[in-house]
């Protein structure tokens, strides 16, 4: 092909978004992909006749919504993409084992009332709870929205990008600004035992804590880990939010939208390696022969196979090899669907909850915090957990259009599940334990789920590494544990979307703010890219 300005590999979500922006911005964008449709975990298939199943993400909670904005993805007619987000109310059920369920609502005051018969106690700091944390998330935010400013070896700019972020940081007030830096390197048991006392309300909040993450809620940094799924997502009890017609329609947005900004996109073309010619990189190798020439190459694929898979290994210092090497993935996220020929109908008798559930809320299986340091205790040991912690979501109350009248689809992310076993690997026999599992603990909450359960598919790991290219299965591309965030994702000195090797930059969830379905690396990405052209002109 023709020299272009820029082509990215990957036509993820973040590849996508940085490739619209490059090509607002006049670039010529080249989009490579190795599989055939658009999107990467945003991705919708018939699993079975007339069931249209998310099989990644099954939810777009967080995403960033100035980005959506910004590219038109939810305006109808000329210039928009016409992409339709539905969410229902914020709400999480809890259900606990005794029958009993708690319910939480984004109106502090009605969350009061669901928590009193647990804790009146808690039920009173509920309110200041919501607001600390919602500042803490805001202050978050502010860090989420800026490039993290290199320290080691700073120029001007970099000291004066750090004087911005010290003014941002300023006007969320310092009062908040010095919370939060008390509050990420916590554990989000720490952090819930100075407000809480129920059992029920702790496991139900620190299970955003561990979310994605190979640590117990015992362990330090996951009180960062509760606050970065606030940013964006309307506060502690999280606004759900998914697509009509399925999570693949996220893809098809965002693909016409790039095209609609002069990007060019090849699907089922696989990228053999990156070529660099002194120092710089010049382009890509295909796997199937051709080549396509670039001024830049920016890759939404996961660090170390962007670096250590596509890059020769002489265009790379050993020390910053050394440091690829020890990213940290350990993916322990499995994926749960069932086709079910009746709505589930909750054990618990809250008429609220049981409504909650069939109107499209999340349900969060985690009773206490010692129920997920068990569940956690398991995977450290390179075992699946036996009574894993769950989100489940039934995606047809929402959208009924993803499955046959009458029929439903319940979908679950089930922890934890460790990508490397102790023992052997991932096989039939070891993925139908795995889902036997899932939907025993489901069921002592939700008792007609295992008569009304007419197919049942399982994605392991492995299988999730496999099939969306995600490193040992970890759906950031990387675990967000503090040394994992910020300066030091994915690197130390490399968290600015530059690369050693100039003209290569990153885009995907490996770099800040991590993952997630947000589109903020690929914004991000892009800004770093196009200010870096402009100074190149100056």
């Amino acid at each position: 092909m023709n020299a272009c300005d820029a082509v990215v590999i990957g036509a993820g979500h973040n590849g996508l978004i940085a490739a619209t922006y490059l090509a607002r911005a006049g670039l010529r964008v080249f989009v490579v992909e190795r599989a055939e449709t658009a999107g990467g975990c945003a991705a919708t298939e018939e699993l079975w006749p007339g069931y249209r199943v998310d099989t990644g993400a099954h939810s777009l909670t967080g995403i960033d919504r100035s980005v959506t904005a910004d590219l038109g993805l939810e305006k109808a007619g000329p210039g928009g993409a016409g992409l339709e987000i539905v969410s229902p109310a914020p709400c999480v059920v809890s259900p606990q084992r005794e029958g009993k369920a708690l319910v939480l609502e984004a109106d502090p005051g009605r969350t009061a009332d669901r928590i009193r018969p647990f804790s009146a106690r808690d039920a009173a700091r509920w309110p200041e709870f919501v607001g600390a944390m919602s500042r803490a998330s805001r202050a978050l935010g502010v860090l989420y929205r800026t490039p993290p400013p290199r320290l080691a070896g700073a120029d001007r700019g970099d000291l004066w990008e750090l004087f911005r972020l010290g003014v941002k940081m300023n006007r969320v007030g310092r009062r908040d600004a010095l919370e939060l830096t008390r509050l990420l390197p916590m554990t989000v048991e720490e952090l819930l035992y100075e407000w809480f006392e129920s059992e029920a309300l702790k496991g139900a909040l620190a299970a955003d804590g561990v979310r994605g993450i190979c640590q117990g809620p015992l362990a330090s940094g996951t009180g960062y880990m509760f606050l970065h799924h606030m940013v964006g997502a309307g506060g502690v009890v999280r606004r759900r939010r998914q697509v009509r017609g399925g999570m693949g329609a996220l893809g098809t947005a965002l693909q016409r939208v790039a095209v609609a900004a002069g990007a060019e996109i090849r699907l089922g073309h696989e990228v053999a390696s990156i070529r660099v010619e002194d120092g710089r990189a010049t382009g890509i190798s295909l796997a199937g022969g051709g080549e396509i020439a670039a001024s830049r190459v920016v890759s939404s694929a996961d660090p170390g196979r962007t670096l250590l898979g596509l890059v020769h290994p002489a265009e790379l210092a050993p020390e910053f090899v050394r440091a690829l090497d020890n990213i940290r993935y350990r993916g322990v996220v499995a994926k749960v669907h069932l086709a079910l020929g009746e709505p589930p109908r909750l054990r618990s008798g809250d008429d609220a909850a049981r409504d909650a559930l069939l109107a499209g809320a999340a349900i969060t299986v985690a009773p206490s915090i010692h129920y997920i340091e068990r569940a956690y205790d398991h995977a450290k040991y390179g075992r699946p957990s036996e009574r894993p912690v769950l989100d489940a979501v039934l995606t047809t109350a929402l959208d009924p259009s993803l499955a046959p009248d009458g029929r439903h689809l319940l979908s679950v992310a089930a922890q934890y599940a460790p990508f490397r076993l102790a023992d052997g690997s991932w096989d039939d026999e070891r993925r139908a334990a795995l889902g036997d599992a899932v939907v025993a603990a489901l069921a002592e909450h939700i008792p007609n789920l295992e008569a009304a359960i007419l197919h049942r598919h399982v994605l392991t790991p492995a299988d999730l590494a496999d099939r969306f290219a995600l490193p040992e299965g970890n759906i950031h591309h990387g675990e967000m544990t503090l040394d994992q965030v910020f300066f030091g994702r994915p690197t130390a000195g490399c968290a600015r979307y530059r690369t050693p090797v100039e003209g290569l930059y990153l885009c995907g969830a490996g770099t800040h703010p991590g993952g997630g379905l947000n589109g903020r690396a690929g914004a991000a990405a892009a800004a770093r890219i196009l200010r870096d052209k402009r100074r190149r002109k100056d």
